[in-house]
Order: structure tokens, then sequence, then C-alpha cells
């Protein structure tokens, strides 16, 4: 369930004008910025840009990057682009950082679905002129590399089906390579990158049925691999987005000095898709509401930002 609150009455022309003016003169009406964007959906959003464009031949995602400064700028700026776009975007950024940023390529590769995934990647590809593969390739090495390229090259089958001795059989390699820690086995990066959904939930399902404990909480034991932390990453998004999701939330908001880029990333791309329901969850498992805990931890127009978007006036 999205968060964003639209009004009834939308016109993609006053809003452009909306903006305009808001951008016009010494000082930056952020406020009215925000009180447009942020109640404005996906569809509506492109709209406006367009309006801007043919009323001022300009481009509005530009302006606001020259009008706009620090957290609430970087957060509008995702925001505002088509969300494919975005999430090419996101990657790019990452991808740089891959090391340490790997969590984001994950994302994409294992909670999208195999249509959601191939339409980022066409979307990088019209962006950067080279394919995600190739830049996730270049600044990667070794077993991360091929774990990488591995998820974010596949095309999963989509559908519901499983099969059960399958399902024993790999929850049985799983098992042994993670007992004898060799987490660069060929077949635990092959199962991860290859098998649809609904059979790699079945595996993990057998796997705890069979030794009593969840695959990831096995996979926790050692936090200076990092092929074993990707590994984590992946199933936990394919067996529970939305508990990994939370747990996103949870460490960039509790952590020493709030992670905003991960904040930003979670509320931004999942506000029109499942944000109510990770908001819901967050207060299940913290005694606190994300909108006071996001209230808490951010300041200004960023925080004004992030409240707007779900859905909560400051």
């Amino acid at each position: 369930m999205a968060t964003v609150i639209t009004p009834e009455h939308f016109s993609p022309v006053e809003d452009a004008e909306a903006l305009k003016k808001a951008c016009k003169g010494w000082g930056t009406d952020e406020k009215a910025i925000i009180n447009i964007l942020g109640h404005r959906n996906a569809i509506q959003r492109k709209q406006i840009r367009q309006a801007y464009e043919e009323l001022y031949q300009e481009d509005l995602i530009k302006r606001l990057e020259s009008e706009l400064s620090g957290d609430l700028e970087k957060a509008v700026y995702r925001w505002i682009l088509d969300p494919v776009d975005r999430d090419a975007v996101l990657a790019n950024v990452a991808i740089k950082k891959a090391e340490t940023e790997f969590p984001v390529i994950i994302e994409l590769s294992c909670i999208y679905s195999p249509e959601e995934l191939l339409a980022v990647r066409r979307a990088y590809q019209s962006r950067y002129k080279r394919s995600l593969e190739e830049d996730v390739a270049a600044h990667t090495t070794g077993d991360l590399r091929k774990f990488l390229v591995g998820l974010v090259t596949t095309y999963r089958y989509d559908g519901p089906e499983i099969n059960e001795r399958l399902a024993k059989s790999e929850a049985d390699i799983l098992h042994e390579a993670i007992k004898d820690k060799i987490f660069n086995h060929e077949e635990v990066i092959r199962i991860l990158t290859t098998r649809s959904k609904a059979q790699l939930k079945a595996s993990f399902n057998r796997y705890r049925d069979e030794h009593g404990t969840s695959i990831t909480k096995k996979l926790l034991k050692d936090e200076s691999n990092v092929l074993q932390k990707a590994l984590h990453a992946a199933i936990r998004c394919i067996d529970d987005p939305k508990k990994y999701y939370e747990k996103v939330l949870r460490n960039a908001i509790k952590r020493s000095g709030t992670d905003e880029d991960a904040l930003t990333r979670v509320i931004v791309t999942r506000a029109e898709k499942d944000l109510k329901d990770l908001k819901e969850l967050y207060y299940e498992r913290n005694s606190v509401a994300l909108d006071h805990a996001v209230s808490k931890e951010t300041t200004g127009d960023y925080k004004k930002f992030l409240l707007t978007v779900l859905g909560k006036e400051d």
C-alpha cells in the first residue's frame, strides 16, 4: 500500500506554474516545492515535468537541482525521476562504491520482478551508454563480481510452481556449503542466481525445517566476509522483502549518525508500492512510529519532504 496522498484536483500546468514561481527571485520556496511534488504520484510528476518544459523550455529536474541543496536536493531528485530511471541512478551511484554498497544492486536483482529488472537494465543502458552488468563487473572483483553479475543478468522464472525434491536437494547443498564455509561454491551461486523466487523460498523453508534454524541466521556468523554478507542480503531480499526493508530503515535511523542515503532510498522507492506496510512492520518491531523516528532523526526541509512522502504532515 502506498503512502503518497494525492489531491482530487490535479493540473500539471498549474503545478508547473507554481513550481516556476517557487524557484523565482532571491530565495527558493522549498515548502511550496515539497507541498506540490510530495503529493503527486509518478504519472503526475511526469506530466508536471512535461508541462514545465513546454511552458518554459527548461528542464524542471535541472532547475530543481540548481535551486535545492544537500539531502533535500538528493531526495527530490530521486523522487521526480521516472521510477525506472531512478533505479538506474541508484544502481550507478552504488556501483561506484560496490564493495560496500552492493545491497542496492541486490535489492534491484532480488526484490524486483524479472520484467522490472529488465526495465532497469534498459534504462541504465540508455542513461549511461553502458550495460549495468559491465559496470558491476568493472567495479567488483573475485567472488563478489561473479555473484553480482549473475544476479543482474538473470531472468528468473516468475511463476508459483515448485519442485519439492529439488528444494530438498538444494537445501542440502546450501547447508553443506555454509557448514564448511565454502561460500563461493559454484552451486551456491548457481542456485541463488538462477532459481525462481518460489523455488528458492521452498529451499529456504526446507532448510529451516531440517536444521531448526533459518539459513540467514547461519550466514550471520562472519561479518567480515563480503561474499557472505552479499549472500545473506540476497536471501533476505528473496525470502521476505518487507522484513529486509524494515531492517534497512532501522539501521539507517538507529546507527550513530543517520544514514540519509539509505533512509531516502527506501522511502522514495517504496512510497508508491508498500511503504504503508513497512510503516506497520516498523512499528511492530520498534514500538515507535516510523514517522516519529524520521522526525526525530532528520531536520528542516529534508524532514518535511520525507514526512510528506510518508503521508504524515509535520
